[in-house]
């Protein structure tokens, strides 16, 4: 099929846009990684932009030498793997149970979760229910309230009903109870929907700097978010280094002349995007078909 002049011109236009937004996203990215490999006195300089002119790991030596970057790294860690498995499966579980529609006061359940996506009580009510909880300065802070997502519970929702009721009754006929029927049937056929849901939990607990920096005081407890955020308002590199020994044992071979505030910043950027960049790719298969189907059965 020959296409016309304008429909050649218009492809010509989408494509060139279309690199341009690609660009725009990924050079602030490669920047940082630019800027975070080069020395850092020399980046002061300017004229660093793709790629390193004065190549260096120092920076990032640094960073990961400093105990308190290390500790809040394996909080944010233990953070995303717990709180995505509990967001996944408590949510999971009460989408399954509000599926069946002679379950009863379904209807009122349904309203009142969906009231919750509507309002709320604002943060310092939210805070006070906090305090009540016994969940300020706490690890469960960061799990215990997002591990139920009305969205979510909704999309999956949707999707449970989505299976054929054919497939639920022939296991109820044959004595299977409820969490059988969740186990060997809902599970197995929801593995596009968890994934691209659980991409979504992951990323939001992994990025998520707000409950470190108003929910905990204790520097022990902070994620990483919450630290880059701090070092991003620093003024004074010991705001880094602190007085981590790990650091002045680095630093004996090697001088700190080089090293600037702008240099760590963007080697500790580097250090908490990576990570969840590399998910992206394993969970891309399922990611793409669960979007599809939530928009879909949706």
């Amino acid at each position: 099929m020959k296409r016309s002049a304008g429909d050649k011109a218009s492809q010509i236009v989408i494509i060139v846009l279309l690199l341009l937004l690609c660009f725009a996203v990924i050079y602030p990215f490669l920047y940082m990684l630019a800027i975070s490999l080069n020395e850092g006195r020399d980046a002061a300089k300017g004229g660093v932009y793709l790629w390193p002119r004065h190549f260096t790991l120092y920076n990032f030596r640094i960073v990961l030498g400093n105990e308190i970057i290390q500790h809040s790294y394996w909080i944010t860690i233990a953070r995303t793997i717990i709180g995505t498995i509990a967001g996944l499966l408590i949510t999971l579980l009460a989408a399954f149970g509000l599926s069946y529609r002679a379950l009863p006061m379904r209807g009122t359940i349904l309203g009142y979760v969906l009231l919750t996506m509507l309002f709320s009580g604002g943060l310092i009510p939210f805070y006070i229910q906090l305090h009540d909880l016994h969940l300020l300065n706490s690890f469960w802070v960061y799990i215990l309230p997002s591990a139920f997502s009305a969205w979510n519970m909704f999309v999956m929702m949707k999707f449970i009903q989505g299976i054929p009721e054919a497939l639920i009754e022939s296991a109820e006929m044959d004595g299977a109870h409820p969490f059988r029927i969740l186990w060997s049937i809902i599970l197995p056929l929801s593995k596009p929907m968890l994934a691209a849901l659980g991409l979504f939990t992951g990323v939001m607990h992994w990025n998520d700097w707000f409950a470190g920096a108003f929910f905990v005081s204790d520097q022990k407890l902070i994620p990483v978010q919450t630290f880059l955020q701090q070092l991003l308002s620093a003024q004074d590199i010991s705001a880094v280094l602190g007085s981590n020994n790990n650091v002045e044992a680095l630093a004996r071979g090697s001088s700190l002349a080089n090293v600037t505030l702008m240099s760590i910043k963007m080697a500790t950027v580097m250090v908490s995007a990576i990570p969840i960049l590399c998910v992206y790719p394993f969970l891309q298969r399922y990611f793409v078909k669960g979007v599809l189907i939530g928009s879909v059965k949706g």
